[in-house]
């Protein structure tokens, strides 16, 4: 696995690793989101995060198609961190608000909405990327 860390215009890291599709990558993307907002003194938002980011590894390893994804966490200015999750897959994913009679999935989503700013999904030719933004305190 290759972490990598690119340098952002407001001077803050950003931080990716590339992760093969099964769901033990959400542990691993986890410690990424971690490790990135220990290094941007976020710590008090490390739990939702963690949270936010599990649940988009776990859609995309449920509906991704090939055998990587990669995990982004940026902080495209000084109050948001993004956390976003790439796959090869063009396919939309949709804030269910029915469980479809199964009590134990479909409500990703849901966490993801409830616990951040803002969610969507960025197209590109080769398939999308699902981000979440968080507030975040601004630096001091």
């Amino acid at each position: 696995m290759t972490v990598t860390a690119t340098p952002r215009p407001k001077g803050h890291p950003g931080y990716s690793q590339t992760m093969r599709r099964v769901p033990e990558s959400a542990e691993a993307a986890r410690r990424l989101v971690r490790t990135a907002l220990a290094a941007w003194g976020q710590e008090n938002l490390i739990e939702d995060a963690v949270l936010v980011i599990t649940e988009l590894v776990s859609n995309s390893v449920n509906h991704a198609r090939l055998e990587s994804i990669r995990v982004v966490i940026t902080r495209p200015s000084e109050d948001v961190i993004r956390l976003g999750v790439a796959d090869r897959a063009r396919s939309v994913p949709l804030l269910r608000t029915d469980s479809n009679g199964d009590d134990t999935r479909g409500r990703g989503l849901l966490i993801v909405d409830a616990l951040t700013e803002r969610w969507g999904t960025e197209l590109y030719r080769w398939g999308k990327q699902v981000w979440a933004e968080m507030k975040c305190e601004a630096a001091e």
